[in-house]
């Protein structure tokens, strides 16, 4: 069976058909530089000891300090946070941010915590992962079921171990701890921004475009926010329990207050509410929900949402990868055979970690900027980005995501050949 980690690294096959690589470059790319399995104990609230399991992996940091989020799920295994510190080291390079890659995460259902669990367990793992991060090192950030409270604590905790005040050192952060304006819809806005950019090359009125969103957390509720705004008609949302459809667009604000009905700060943490209670709505199932006849899929779940057992039952022209890797390799084969275009994740949720470099450099410089200049900078990353990659596809003829892994590589191929290849000392 392909693990996560191997599919991953099969869309660079493709790559390779298009720029040529050194054997060096190659070899870099195909093991992770730092890899630190850790395992966190926690006095739970009825005196019990919990041991859970912790990673981060930090795969390349050539062309400057690993970046990347930290989950809390289950399903949290050493091969899916590799995966993960993988595409961002390909992501930070798409939008040309100084970072490599890295990813992080706790085996752990945060839903089952208390939030003093939740801070016991928060500030564990960064004593536990402190010798390998910093400012200047590796910088985390929230993910999967992890918010800006949990990033102060991670803050917080850091600077009690070093004995000074070094804000930097996570992004995603409270606003009054030090964190960016713009952060919480950052990925939202910028796979919005990168939509509009490509509905203006296919000629799409959003007015006339449905949208299907799988995935109703902070960056699918932010898209589908932004997007009702923009004029798209959003006739789907689904988050874990299940989805609604209606004939008429939804609104997305009324719908996450309904699922915000419980006023207490563990409710503002985890949902406990589904848009599935919604009443005045037709329920459907989150599979059923993939395979709407809609304009554009917006996949903001988890990853492997449809691979090929699942792809020729999709009926969506366009898809939007807000979530990371939600289409294993198989799938996008096949959804490429179709004409189905592929907006990748590398591109599309980069927003994410545009935005968290912002906060990075106005913790190191001391000095914030308002919202309004945060969102037109974003906006000029992602334009500029996302118009690269569409004239690239088309200017070689590939999908969007060899497009994008082509335009990534090459700027992590440069930074690795000024160093010196095989090559350079062959002459």
């Amino acid at each position: 069976m392909t693990t996560l980690f191997e599919d991953a690294q099969s869309r660079l096959t493709e790559v390779m058909k298009y720029i040529t690589l050194s054997d060096d470059v190659i070899s870099r790319m195909k093991f992770p530089k730092r890899t630190l399995i850790v395992s966190i104990p926690v006095r739970m609230d009825d005196g019990r000891l919990r041991v859970f399991k912790g990673y981060r992996v930090q795969f390349d940091d050539t062309r400057g300090p690993t970046k990347g989020g930290i989950r809390y799920h289950p399903s949290v295994n050493l091969d899916e946070v590799t995966s993960l510190s993988f595409w961002m080291t390909i992501k930070c390079a798409v939008v040309g941010l100084p970072f490599g890659g890295a990813k992080g995460g706790i085996e752990v259902d945060p839903k089952e915590l208390s939030l003093l669990e939740l801070e016991r367990l928060s500030r564990g793992y960064i004593r536990a992962i402190a010798d390998i991060i910093g400012p200047k090192r590796d910088i985390p950030a929230p993910d999967v079921y992890t918010n800006a409270t949990i990033m102060g604590w991670m803050a917080d905790e850091y600077n009690q171990i070093m004995r000074e005040q070094l804000p930097a050192v996570i992004t995603g952060k409270p606003i009054h701890l030090n964190g960016s304006l713009g952060r919480e819809a950052a990925t939202g806005r910028g796979a919005l921004f990168v939509l509009l950019q490509w509905a203006k090359f296919k000629n799409l009125i959003p007015e006339q475009t449905t949208i299907a969103v799988q995935g109703f957390g902070n960056a699918g509720f932010h898209f589908a926010k932004l997007a009702t705004q923009a004029g798209f008609k959003i006739i789907a949302l689904s988050d874990s329990k299940g989805g609604i459809i209606s004939n008429d667009s939804l609104d997305p604000q009324l719908i996450m207050n309904h699922k915000q009905t419980e006023k207490t700060l563990k409710a503002m943490l985890y949902c406990e509410g589904t848009v599935c209670e919604e009443a005045e709505f037709e329920t459907i199932s989150n599979e059923q929900l993939l395979e709407l006849n809609v304009d554009i899929l917006v996949l903001a779940a988890l990853e492997n949402q449809i691979t090929e057992h699942n792809a020729a039952n999709i009926k969506a022209k366009h898809i939007l990868e807000i979530a990371n890797g939600p289409i294993n390799a198989a799938a996008d084969e096949l959804l490429n055979q179709r004409g189905v275009s592929v907006l990748p994740d590398v591109l599309v949720n980069a927003g994410g970690v545009t935005v968290s470099y912002f906060e990075w450099v106005q913790n190191r410089a001391g000095f914030y900027w308002e919202e309004s200049e945060i969102n037109h900078r974003l906006q000029n990353v992602m334009d500029k980005e996302a118009v690269n990659i569409f004239n690239l596809a088309q200017k070689n003829n590939t999908s969007l995501r060899t497009a994008a892994y082509l335009h990534g590589i090459n700027r992590i191929s440069g930074a690795m050949t000024e160093h010196g290849t095989h090559e350079h000392f062959q002459k």
